[in-house]
């Protein structure tokens, strides 16, 4: 299962880096996505560095995950592979 963080979670002027919003490949709708609430994330850095979040909820209605990271997550890993667990 391929998981991609697809943008910070963010507003009309403010933007959340520690929050960010997932695409899960084959979740398409709000159902489906509902069973990945709770479960943890994890992105690695380039350098090798572990960033740790959670599921939080879903966003919206096509199957998109919202996540809440501890730290920020960089700029670099918009569009990159997070695992799940």
């Amino acid at each position: 299962m391929k998981v991609i963080i697809v943008s910070y979670r963010r507003g009309r002027h403010t933007v959340t880096p520690n929050q960010a919003i997932l695409k899960v490949s084959d979740v398409n709708d709000k159902k489906t996505a509902y069973k990945f609430v709770g479960r943890k994330v994890v992105f690695k850095t380039g350098s090798g560095k572990l960033i740790r979040g959670v599921v939080t909820a879903i966003h919206g209605g096509n199957g998109r995950l919202r996540a809440r990271f501890v730290r920020g997550l960089p700029g670099q890993a918009i569009g990159e592979e997070v695992s799940l667990s």
